[in-house]
């Protein structure tokens, strides 16, 4: 082979293949060994890390090390580094030639791999920052939030309503430009932290079209995609984040089901609202002993993040720890301390659905954090630890109920609430023992096996039949965050009233 065809060799693996192909076909050709050593870092075989530390150090740009039956030729790299080859004595007649010829492009490639490492770094590091205000404005932390979105850009849109786009992951970063295009580059977009499908988007309000049934955004960004489907909130402020996103995951549900791929939220009454005035102080009693915690090791978690715990594991079960970033043994050591500061058993439905009802109503509450795993996840087969096996007794929804739930329940407007909340079972549209269904459901702590026995129906037919529920009552019940707990509290008001 000539000196011209190693050149064209060497450039076209410096380009297509990068250092790593480089160097190993100098290995081959040379019949020996070639690497990048790094005297500064400690980085190769000690002999040849001295020798180039020596030639460094007199400011030469090439040299030879002769060892026992053995040649080392080194050249110079910048940075401190050098292009050495350890290789038989005698070495071939051309080693030195063609590792003068490598050096300078892998001096260029090399440089092109550390800039593209440092941006792969850059764009982790913004990604990070992303999911950090999103965490801040789920935890009603909205001065520091601004303060890190403005430093990011854009600045948060307020009022907005909030996108959450499903897609194939290798789609993401193309609805992402399709997204800022549309927008001008005013949307706030930040992937998901638990679903690794979803993309979060906080779209300024005068961006979103105001009719639920035209949205020209949600219909452009699901054509980049044919697995593309979008969900879009009600108009909402930046410190009702919580709820939109819920808003928005509850639309993501019914989008599925529809051709055009996306859908709005759909007005209904909601509970925190309703029950405000008259679950303040029920909520927080029953969160005080939460509060008040003061763990006995500074390293150990506190009130305030063993509540951001609960809440994210309220909305997405073991998927939680993707999103608080611990491992899933944490997870369940904090919700046991959980259960043992506020007496309650976190495996029944009912004593969840209390206890997400007093986080909403309680400062620094919310109805839901970022977001969300794969689109296959089931909240209704992810119980939390210590729930019902299959075959466990498991009593009705009323029977673990929180103290003084009941009275709270028994409240007008919750009444109101819950019929409101409940009425489309019963509508016309309703399929037959849409109410059975659900009442069964919720009875066996939303878990689909118990439920589907004690239906009499396969697991795949019971989840079919939710599947229906969930396009009537257009809220998502078998993906978290799911409306589970607000229909166990409108059963149980329900049943008061009657």
């Amino acid at each position: 082979m000539s000196r011209s065809d190693d050149v064209l060799k060497v450039h076209r693996l410096a380009h297509t293949g990068g250092s790593a192909a480089l160097l190993e076909w100098l290995a081959a050709r040379l019949g020996g060994w070639a690497g990048v050593v790094d005297a500064a870092q400690g980085r190769g075989p000690e002999s040849v890390l001295r020798g180039v530390a020596e030639m460094n150090a007199r400011g030469v740009r090439s040299a030879v090390l002769y060892g026992a039956g053995t040649v080392t030729l080194l050249f110079a790299l910048e940075g401190g580094r050098a292009l050495a080859a350890v290789l038989d004595q005698p070495p071939a007649p051309q080693a030195a030639t063609l590792l003068a010829d490598a050096a300078v492009p892998l001096a260029l490639v090399l440089r092109a791999e550390e800039a593209a490492r440092r941006e792969a770094r850059a764009g982790l590091a913004e990604a990070r920052a992303r999911e950090a205000v999103l965490h801040l404005l789920m935890n009603g932390r909205l001065s520091t939030a601004h303060q890190v979105a403005e430093a990011l850009g854009p600045s948060l849109p307020e009022p907005m309503r909030m996108y959450v786009v499903e897609c194939r992951t290798g789609r993401r970063g193309e609805v992402t430009r399709r997204c800022e295009q549309l927008t001008g580059g005013r949307a706030w977009i930040v992937r998901c932290p638990v679903y690794v499908r979803h993309l979060i988007v906080l779209v300024p309000a005068d961006l979103a079209s105001a009719r639920a049934d035209h949205d020209p955004l949600a219909g452009a960004l699901v054509e980049v995609d044919p697995d593309c489907v979008v969900g879009v909130s009600g108009e909402a402020r930046l410190r009702e984040a919580p709820a939109a996103y819920t808003q928005a995951f509850h639309a993501l549900a019914v989008a599925r089901g529809r051709g055009e791929r996306h859908a709005r939220f759909g007005p209904g009454p909601e509970l925190a609202l309703a029950a405000q005035a008259a679950g303040a102080g029920w909520a927080g009693a029953l969160l005080a002993p939460l509060h008040a915690y003061e763990p006995r090791r500074p390293q150990d978690p506190g009130g305030q993040e063993l509540r951001a715990t609960a809440h994210a594991w309220l909305n997405f079960a073991s998927h939680a720890t993707r999103l608080l970033k611990i491992h899933r043994n944490t997870l369940a050591a904090r919700l046991r301390l959980v259960e043992t500061l506020l007496g309650l058993d976190l495996a029944r439905l009912g004593d969840q659905a209390a206890l997400s009802l007093a986080l909403r109503l309680t400062p620094g509450g919310g109805a839901g954090e970022d977001a969300p795993a794969d689109a296959a996840a089931r909240a209704g087969e992810d119980g939390p630890p210590g729930a019902a096996r299959p075959g466990e007794a498991v009593p009705a929804p009323a029977a673990r109920a929180a103290p003084d739930l009941d009275e709270l329940l028994r409240d007008p407007r919750l009444t109101a609430w819950a019929r409101a909340h409940l009425g489309p079972l019963s509508g016309s549209e309703a399929p037959a023992g849409a109410r059975a269904t659900l009442r069964t459901w919720l009875a066996h702590d939303a878990r689909l096996v118990p439920a589907a026995a004690a239906l009499g129906v396969s697991v795949p037919a019971a989840r079919k039949r939710l599947t229906r529920i969930e396009a009537l009552l257009e809220r998502s019940l078998l993906r978290s965050p799911s409306a589970r707990h607000d229909l166990w509290l409108a059963h149980r008001a329900e049943e008061l009233a009657g």
